[in-house]
């Protein structure tokens, strides 16, 4: 498990090692990993280290001071190190006259490097770049190292109001931050420098691959259909029909034991999916063991009446799409109902449902929501937001944006819906359906395979992604260790 810590968390677990450790300990411990990882990208992307010419962003923080450390230690392997100095009078003294005593030169001018390590802004810093910073950054075409985070992007939120950096690795300090996985794009790959931080418990996670594979329900030898999970869903109509195919297909291929469909694409859903058992309303449909509702049933009165019947039950329910709509004129309907209760809304369903857009803080958005109605909220995007009532949230980066695609989230639900039926929490199984549906849609834009180029790359529709979603359990599966 990934856990991810706020500036004032990661501040707070400093604060003890300032007092107690000689002063710039911890600095030179952060700089001795940046320098190494600077060092390695040097390698890979040049062959050597010795004889590189690098260039320092160097701001007023302890960015700027971890930089010009960093710089001290890449000078010493031979590297040409050059200095800007955005702010000269509040430039961190020491790491700067260690620099020059190593033969570090300082200049406005950033040159043609090998390679740039941003250290403009820290973990206490706001807001966009300003404009001489924005200035530099913009002429750069070498690879940039952001110390710590990319400078003007929020440490919290990942949230970007202006000119950034945009960096090709992170290297993060003593723990990773919201900004490493809400801005993924921003941080390209993340590096991890241990500097002895005692942290608390996390009140944001990612699930590892091994972790969301144990998660995932395998046969027992006394198993039968009715205890694996009986889920049903209610999807679809007579202009949606492929809403219901979609969802239907998702929660079958999600293994769940039986798929009982309840709605006005029966015709459709059999002819695709001959093993669901499908009857033309959830009244109708017989036993389940959780519900889903919503993916393309319409906003009209059948439809909200099939969205009352499912929710005035005392299972698990899952409501997504028209559902959605239909709760944004119907709140009563769900908030403080007493059985778990997911609602999985993508940006513009979540402004409808609260009168507020999610940004820029997603997660403190998706936790407020999931407080207020006593339900688990997912705020669909690249970075998946999961919240439950009591605040503990959950982050799935989708590495791509390959399943921003018409119909996707009619299988998301499916794969969650089947997971809620066989007992997950609503958090357990959103966290871990989200992680299989994006590994799905990438295996889909690979054609399966993990291994070839980005070049390789081709667009995918919903029914690829939902092709692809066996063998991305598969791939989940295959992590978790044996016992």
């Amino acid at each position: 498990m990934r856990n991810f810590y706020t500036a004032q968390q990661v501040k707070a677990a400093e604060a003890p090692l300032l007092a107690r450790l000689p002063e710039g300990t911890l600095m030179r411990r952060a700089a001795y990993g940046l320098a190494r990882v600077a060092a390695d990208e040097l390698r890979d992307r040049t062959g050597g280290v010795s004889g590189r010419d690098v260039t320092l962003l160097v701001g007023s923080g302890d960015n700027g001071g971890d930089a010009l450390w960093a710089g001290t230690l890449l000078r010493r392997r031979g590297v040409a190190v050059t200095a800007v100095l955005l702010n000269p009078e509040r430039a961190h003294a020491a790491g700067l006259a260690a620099l020059k005593a190593a033969g570090g030169r300082v200049s406005s001018d950033p040159g043609s490097p090998d390679l740039v390590l941003d250290g403009i802004v820290g973990i206490s810093g706001k807001g966009p770049l300003r404009p001489a910073a924005a200035a530099i950054v913009a002429d750069l075409d070498a690879p940039i190292v952001a110390v710590d985070l990319p400078s003007g992007v929020d440490p919290d939120t990942g949230a970007v109001d202006g000119p950034a950096v945009t960096a090709a690795v992170t290297v993060a300090f003593g723990a990773l931050k919201p900004v490493h996985v809400l801005a993924a794009p921003r941080c390209g790959r993340v590096e991890l420098v241990p500097i002895g931080l005692d942290l608390p418990t996390p009140d944001l996670v990612a699930l590892d691959a091994w972790e969301v594979g144990r998660l995932w329900p395998v046969p027992r030898p006394a198993d039968d259909k009715y205890t694996q999970g009986v889920v049903g869903v209610v999807a679809g109509s007579g202009r949606y029909p492929g809403a219901a195919v979609l969802s239907s297909g998702a929660a079958v291929t999600a293994t769940a034991g039986m798929v009982r469909y309840a709605g006005r694409a029966v015709a459709e859903v059999l002819d695709h999916w001959p093993e669901v058992v499908a009857a033309p309303s959830p009244a109708d449909a017989g036993r389940v063991q959780a519900w889903v509702v919503g993916p393309g049933i319409g906003t009209d009165d059948d439809a909200l009446t099939d969205l009352r019947t499912v929710l005035e039950t005392d299972l698990p329910v899952l409501v997504d799409a028209d559902g959605l709509n239909l709760l944004a004129e119907h709140p009563d309907l769900v908030r403080g109902r007493g059985a778990p209760t997911l609602l999985t809304p993508h940006a513009g369903e979540f402004e409808r449902l609260t009168a507020v857009a999610p940004t820029p803080d997603r997660v403190a958005a998706t936790r407020a929501l999931a407080a207020e109605w006593g339900v688990t909220v997912l705020l669909k995007g690249r970075a998946t937001v999961i919240a439950d009532p009591h605040g503990r949230a959950y982050v799935n980066d989708a590495g791509s944006s390959w399943a921003a695609t018409a119909g996707s989230g009619d299988v998301l639900s499916g794969v969650i819906g089947a997971l809620m039926a066989t007992g997950l929490a609503p958090a357990a199984a959103a966290a871990a359906g989200a992680r299989a549906h994006s590994l799905a849609a990438n295996l889909g834009a690979r054609e399966g395979s993990e291994d070839i180029g980005d070049a390789g790359l081709a667009p995918i529709s919903a029914s690829t992604l939902l092709a692809h979603l066996r063998s991305a359990i598969r791939i989940l599966r295959s992590h978790v260790p044996e016992s």
